[in-house]
C-alpha cells in the first residue's frame, strides 16, 4: 500500500488545525449567545445601561433649562435656549420604556408641554411655574435613574454567577482546544516548511541543471525550453563567436579567457539593455534570444552588439588584424517552436559562418521564411 502523497498529509494537518480554531471560536459563541441570553438584554438598546444614560442627559438638559429661566426669565435669549434644551430633554425623555414602567413619565411629560407652550407664546413664566414645570420632571428623571442602577446592580450580580458556575467548564475546554490547535498546526508548518525545503532544492538543481556556472548565463537546454515556452511568438536569435578565442588563451591563459567569458557575457546583456535572455552554447560562443516583431530590431541589436564591444576596447594581445576584442555575429528571426527554431538557428549560425569567412569582426542578418513544418526556405538578406 501506497503511502499518503507529501501535500496530502501536509493538508490534513492544516485541516485539523484549522477544525480544532474553528470548535474553539464555536464555543465561545455557544458561551455567549446562548449560555448568557443576559448579555444582550444588558447591552440593547431597550436595556438598563442604555435607559439610565438616556435618563441622565435628559435630566442634565432640564436641570440647564431650569439655570436659564432662574436666572432672567423675561430674556427672551434665555427663553429661547431653554425651551432648546427642554427640546432636548422631551426627546429623551419620551420613550416607551420609561412611559410604560414608571407613573411618573406622563405627567412630567404633559407639565414639560405646558411649559414649552408659554415659552413659545411669550407668556411670563413665574418661579412657582417653574417649580411645577421642571422640578417633578427632574424628580421623575432621578428616580428612574436610580431604579435604573439598581436593576443594572441586580443583572450584573446575576451575570457574574452565572460567569463563575460556568467559566471553569469554558477556560479547560478552550486551554484544550487551543493545545490541539498549536500542536497541529505546528505539524503543518513542519511539513509545509519540508516541502518549501524541498521545491527550493529542486528549483536550485533545475537552476544549475540549466545554466553555464562561468557566467551564469543559461545553457543550450535553456534555449530550447525558452523558445518552446514562447510557441507562435515572432523572436529574434542572435550568435555572437569570439573572434580568435584561441589565440587569446594560448597568449593570457586560460584564468584571463574565463575573465573576458565572464566580462562579454555582461556586455552583452548590457549591450541588449537587459530585452535579451543570454545562453553560453559553448567555448567562446554565445546566443541571446527575444522578442522580435521586425528585422529592424534584429538589425539594431547586432550593431549596437559590435559597436559596444569596439567602444569597450578590450585588449587582445595575440589578434591578427585588431588590437582589441572583436565580434562575429550572426542573426536570423523565427516563429517560436521546434521547426521554426531549428530554421532559425541554422540560419543564424550560416550567416555567422559567412561573417568568418568575410574576414570576422562584422555581422550578418538572415531571414527564415517557414511555410510549414515541412518547408523550409533560408535566405540570406
Amino acid at each position: 500500500m501506497k503511502p499518503a502523497p507529501h501535500w496530502k498529509r501536509h493538508l490534513g494537518w492544516l485541516w485539523l488545525s484549522l477544525m480544532s480554531f474553528t470548535l474553539l471560536v464555536l464555543l465561545i459563541a455557544y458561551q455567549t449567545r446562548w449560555v448568557y441570553p443576559e448579555i444582550h438584554a444588558y447591552f440593547s438598546q431597550a436595556g438598563n445601561l442604555t435607559g439610565q444614560q438616556l435618563a441622565t442627559r435628559s435630566r442634565d438638559y432640564l436641570q440647564e433649562s431650569l439655570d436659564l429661566l432662574l436666572l432672567d426669565p423675561l430674556d427672551a435669549g434665555n427663553r429661547q435656549r431653554a425651551h432648546f434644551q427642554m427640546e432636548l430633554a422631551y426627546s429623551l425623555f419620551d420613550i416607551g420604556l420609561y412611559r410604560n414602567e414608571y407613573s411618573c413619565t406622563q405627567p412630567s411629560l404633559a407639565a414639560l408641554d405646558e411649559l414649552k407652550v408659554k415659552l413659545r407664546s411669550g407668556e411670563s413664566v413665574l418661579v412657582g411655574d417653574l417649580r411645577n414645570s421642571l422640578l417633578g420632571p427632574i424628580r421623575c428623571l432621578t428616580e428612574i435613574e436610580m431604579h435604573q442602577l439598581d436593576r443594572r446592580s441586580s443583572v450584573t450580580s446575576a451575570f457574574v454567577e452565572d460567569t463563575r458556575r460556568h467559566q471553569g467548564q469554558v477556560l479547560f475546554g478552550s486551554v484544550v482546544i487551543f493545545a490541539l490547535g498549536l500542536v497541529f498546526w505546528w505539524m503543518h508548518e513542519r511539513h509545509r516548511r519540508s516541502a518549501e525545503r524541498a521545491t527550493r532544492e529542486s528549483l536550485e538543481w533545475m537552476t544549475r541543471a540549466l545554466s553555464d556556472p562561468l557566467t551564469g548565463a543559461g545553457n543550450r537546454s535553456a534555449l530550447h525550453q525558452d523558445v518552446l515556452a514562447c510557441e507562435g511568438q515572432p523572436m529574434g536569435l542572435i550568435l555572437i563567436d569570439i573572434d580568435f578565442f584561441k589565440q587569446y588563451n594560448d597568449s593570457l591563459g586560460h584564468p584571463d579567457g574565463d575573465k573576458l567569458l565572464r566580462n562579454l557575457a555582461e556586455l552583452i546583456d548590457e549591450t541588449l539593455g537587459g530585452q535579451a535572455r543570454l545562453y553560453r552554447m559553448g567555448g567562446d560562443e554565445f546566443a541571446a534570444l527575444f522578442d522580435c516583431a521586425d528585422d529592424g530590431v534584429l538589425t539594431g541589436y547586432c550593431e549596437r552588439l559590435v559597436a559596444g564591444l569596439r567602444e569597450a576596447a578590450l585588449h587582445h594581445p595575440d589578434h591578427p588584424s585588431a588590437a582589441t576584442v572583436t565580434l562575429s555575429v550572426g542573426a536570423a528571426r523565427f516563429i517560436a517552436g521546434q521547426a521554426g527554431f531549428d530554421a532559425g538557428y541554422a540560419a543564424a549560425d550560416q550567416a555567422l559562418y559567412r561573417v568568418k569567412a568575410g574576414g570576422r569582426n562584422g555581422w550578418q542578418v538572415a531571414q527564415v521564411k517557414v511555410v510549414s513544418s515541412s518547408d523550409l526556405n533560408l535566405e540570406e538578406s
